[in-house]
């Protein structure tokens, strides 16, 4: 596929450094060169403005399958878009920074993706991250949530504490509740698939998958906290911390949200009818003590500024709060942030990536969810209508997997080497990243 991005920002490296090398990527940006974090990456660079037709000419836009607007400039990737659809039958990917931009392209819009401005789909990656943020907040203790099935099915993670019962233990010693499985272990920033012999050690991230009632009987039973959250506090009130604070006040939770921008202050009072906005530093260390920060039940840090996020993150975990959540936009530091614990890290990057991601897959291969930073996929594949039934136990994939669930028709079912697979049965995988794609060819079309 030859794909056309306009655009050498971080967004754009991140798109780049993904799809480098199974497609034939083209940057286009009005820059003389483009910046030193390519240059590892085996691309072409055409240097011009991303809405000027010669240029796109230039970059041979005409031959593209795929145009990807991800400027730092929201009217410049919509102009660029509507341009492109001028010379290409390229499929358009825009990307949004602000709310209001967003909301009125949807409002135009014949379909979920289709505007009047040519644009097929519309990525706002703040949007993306608040939902991922509040799915990880209904889940005390959690590090992170993936719904799928309509809910159904869902995927949670846990950081095994030094006190866990299920430390030191092997995973075919752990009883744990029917329709729950282990499909990865993150061990030292490094994911891999476990094995029935596998001894689950402390500070062990695990990934289970299983029904929602299974995996609310497996906190009660392996993890300490399963109580509620009904305190709140938002550091931040940008989109991400106005959205967030609206969806917590919506499902009854009390939000204390701080913000330094006084006219800011005055419009989130304004539409935020049940939070108390807090004018002033989330590194105000009074500020955070007067108003009792450490208490709340889950603090969410999401300025737009990597180390503000981090040092409010700290001094926050200093006053009590045991649970923070903390965005972070340069994905090179979520490392970092959790070397120096901060349990759940979260990234607009990593939100946008799926939804980018899935517009490449083929009709019946879908990504639901990245893991660890794009270590590990969960992939919806369709088996086709030629498909002759086979057991699990002798399906055969080319790379290691486990298949989590088997949905068919209506009913969801937790596969076991017994279990058979039918033409039409969806099946959700877990995989290694570098695995993927050789099992997305074996049900492709």
């Amino acid at each position: 596929m030859h794909i056309l991005l306009y655009g050498a920002t971080e967004t754009g490296y991140m798109v780049a450094s993904q799809l480098y090398r199974k497609h034939d990527i083209t940057i286009v940006d009005d820059i003389d060169r483009l910046p030193e974090k390519f240059a590892n990456l085996d691309i072409s660079f055409v240097s011009g403005n991303g809405a000027d037709v010669q240029v796109l000419e230039q970059a041979n836009t005409a031959k593209a399958d795929l145009f990807i607007a991800c400027s730092l400039i929201d009217e410049a990737n919509i102009v660029a878009c509507w341009t492109a659809k001028k010379v290409t039958e390229a499929e358009t990917i825009c990307f949004i920074r602000r709310m209001e931009l967003f909301r009125n392209l949807n409002s135009l819009s014949q379909n979920r993706y289709q505007t009047k401005y040519d644009i097929d789909t519309i990525i706002w990656p703040e949007q993306l991250l608040t939902q991922d943020i509040f799915r990880i907040i209904s889940v005390p203790d959690a590090i992170d949530v993936e719904y799928f099935v309509r809910g159904k099915v869902k995927m949670f993670e846990y950081r095994i504490k030094e006190n866990s019962i299920i430390r030191n233990k092997r995973i075919m010693d752990c009883t744990f509740p029917q329709n729950v499985l282990i499909v990865g272990i993150t061990r030292t920033h490094n994911l891999f698939i476990p094995n029935g012999a596998t001894t689950i050690q402390a500070d062990d991230k695990v990934i289970f998958m299983g029904t929602g009632p299974a995996l609310d009987s497996l906190a009660a039973q392996f993890f300490q906290n399963v109580n509620t959250i009904k305190t709140a506090a938002v550091i931040g009130g940008g989109s991400v911390g106005f959205m967030l604070a609206q969806q917590l006040e919506q499902a009854g939770i009390k939000v204390k949200l701080i913000e330094h921008d006084r006219n800011r202050c005055i419009y989130l009072a304004d539409n935020l009818k049940h939070s108390l906005i807090l004018q002033g530093d989330g590194t105000d260390l009074e500020l955070l003590e007067g108003e009792s920060i450490g208490e709340s039940d889950v603090t969410v840090c999401v300025t737009n500024n990597d180390e503000k996020n981090l040092l409010c993150s700290l001094l926050i975990k200093q006053l009590g709060c045991e649970r923070i959540i903390t965005r972070v936009g340069n994905v090179r530091n979520s490392a970092l942030f959790e070397r120096v614990g901060i349990d759940v890290v979260v990234s607009p990057r990593d939100s946008a990536l799926k939804e980018l991601l899935n517009r490449l897959q083929a009709k019946d291969v879908n990504i639901l969810a990245l893991v660890e930073g794009g270590q590990g996929e969960v992939l919806r594949l369709s088996l086709p209508e030629e498909f002759q039934e086979t057991l699990v136990r002798d399906f055969q994939l080319p790379a290691r997997a486990i298949i989590g669930v088997v949905k068919r028709g209506r009913n969801v079912i937790f596969p076991h080497g017994d279990t058979a697979l039918l033409a039409g049965d969806q099946l959700i995988i877990f995989t290694m990243a570098k695995d993927a794609e050789a099992i997305k060819a074996v049900f492709a079309r």
